[in-house]
């Protein structure tokens, strides 16, 4: 809760219990200060729904209060106070009940800090609108229409303390998507537009040149859904290009306001099934047959958009990005549908050096050719996916499919089993609302440690492979991490079974 709202209920508290003990002088005091309390908190911090029950039980507790004052006023030509009447007891009761959900509703949703990145760097932010003339959008009504994306884009910059931090999403129709993929009301996470992050737009890029990511997101997800990922690894000198996908990313809006929206989930899903396990049969949209499935028509976007950052590196029209982009250095990275399309992004595109794989299984394509270049998959067991309540044929998939790619590599390959994680725990949506623990989608792990052995891995796996400067692999209790190295630039594993390389000096608890 911020530090305004708190105020504003802490005042509403003190009212409300000066209410049904009786002190007049203590409810007239806080009753007074409660309109100001509010005027204070929506200039200061902005209004959002989850105050929505403070907002009530304010103009509920500074109108009895001006009815009291009015009936004061009148009983003093008799000399004594008026009665209270019978239903005073009942309203002061009603009131703590609306305190106990004024307070309860922001702390459920809350307008959430993220961890402050670790690296040297500040983080800055620019987002684009990418057109791509060559292709049609396959997956659109309109056969004619091109394809197009929006990508948003973190980068090095240089630090400035005072600068305003960027918005976490500014577009309604993702806020509403989320709330879509999770069953919820879709005003329910409204309120993720005041969140800050660490970013500032258009802020000077740091000096030099960088090596550039892509990062795709899952199905019906958002391109800022891994913003603690992607701001990490801006601030150790990365530029990563998070694409939203039209018609599978939960709402796509380009300048102008057109809203594209994710594909209903049973038509997404065929479309990813046939990919993964296909049929004789291919599933069917808008009247064309996909005998591939969906997957490649993901992958294609890959390449398009190191091209425009490419084009970005050579004049960037924000005059922000202009000779800071190293493509000739580049590395994918994706969750969940994001996951599956990356290794074929990589098997597609030379100019990938190295892809990150989050929680996902791999097509059958990928499975039969194997994956060219080096890569990491960061996933978790058998048990904690039934824990989770996955099926048994899903459990399967998953497991025998990365495994498979994992085992018959030509290039380094890195498999790191993350216990007790669940699969939004790959994501920010730990972090929206405490509910998303309390409802089952958050594993036993905890969210914070998640996000850190997730972060460490990441930045380990890249600088060796974008950056060559040979890091040791990180090593946390519990986690389990195999390597199976084919050159020299891979850290060489200590033993047979669970293979890990230690920090000098340092002990493995639990591997």
């Amino acid at each position: 809760m911020r530090p305004f709202e708190l105020g504003l209920v802490v005042a509403e508290a003190l009212a409300c219990l000066g209410l049904a003990f009786r002190p007049v002088r203590v409810f007239a005091m806080f009753a007074l200060v409660i309109p100001v309390a509010v005027v204070a908190q929506v200039l200061v911090e902005g209004a959002r729904w989850p105050m929505a029950p403070a907002y009530a039980l304010a103009a509920a507790l500074t109108g009895l209060w001006a009815r009291r004052a009015v009936a004061t006023v009148r009983a003093l030509p008799r000399l004594r106070p008026s009665r209270p009447r019978a239903g005073t007891v009942l309203g002061a009761v009603a009131m703590v009940v609306v305190m106990v959900v004024a307070v309860t509703v922001p702390l459920l949703l809350p307008v959430f800090r993220f961890p402050r990145p670790t690296g040297p760097h500040g983080v800055g932010t620019l987002t684009y609108h990418w057109t791509d003339h060559s292709r049609r959008e396959i997956l659109g009504p309109d056969p004619r229409a091109p394809r197009e994306l929006m990508a948003q884009i973190w980068y090095p910059a240089q630090a400035d303390p005072s600068a305003p931090r960027a918005p976490y999403v500014q577009d309604g129709p993702i806020t509403d998507g989320i709330a879509r993929l999770l069953g919820a009301p879709g005003v329910t996470f409204r309120h993720l537009r005041q969140v800050r992050t660490n970013a500032v737009a258009g802020a000077p890029a740091a000096p030099g040149r960088h090596p550039v990511l892509v990062f795709l997101t899952g199905a019906q997800g958002f391109r800022q859904s891994n913003t603690f990922q992607a701001e990490e690894l801006a601030s150790h000198g990365y530029v990563v290009a998070a694409l939203d996908q039209p018609y599978t990313a939960a709402a796509v809006t380009f300048p102008g306001g057109r809203t594209v929206q994710a594909l209903p989930r049973d038509r997404m899903s065929a479309l990813i099934e046939q990919s993964l396990t296909p049929a004789a049969t291919p599933p069917v949209l808008h009247g064309r047959a996909f005998p591939e499935g969906l997957i490649p028509h993901l992958a294609r976007d890959v390449p398009f958009a190191l091209d425009r950052l490419n084009d970005l590196d050579r004049a960037d029209p924000r005059r922000v990005l202009t000779g800071r982009l190293d493509v000739a250095r580049a590395g994918v990275f994706g969750v969940s549908l994001g996951g599956i399309v990356a290794p074929l992004a990589a098997n597609l595109e030379p100019r990938l050096r190295a892809g990150l794989v989050m929680d996902a299984r791999m097509t059958a394509d990928v499975v039969r050719d194997g994956m060219r270049t080096p890569a990491m998959w960061l996933t978790r067991d058998a048990a904690t996916m039934r824990r989770e309540g996955w099926d048994e044929a899903e459990i399967e998939q998953h497991q025998t499919t990365m495994r498979a790619v994992y085992e018959k590599r030509p290039a380094d390959g890195y498999f790191i089993t993350m216990p007790d994680t669940f699969h939004l725990d790959y994501t920010d949506a730990t972090a929206w609302s405490p509910l998303i623990g309390m409802l089952g989608f958050s594993g036993p792990i905890g969210a914070e440690r998640a996000h850190t052995i997730i972060n460490a891995y990441t930045v380990a796996f890249f600088d060796t492979y974008l950056k060559d400067t040979h890091p040791a692999l990180p090593v946390f209790s519990g986690v389990r991490a195999e390597t199976t190295p084919t050159s020299s630039r891979a850290p060489a594993p200590t033993a047979a079974g669970a293979l890990v390389t230690l920090p000098a000096g340092k002990k493995a608890k639990g591997a």
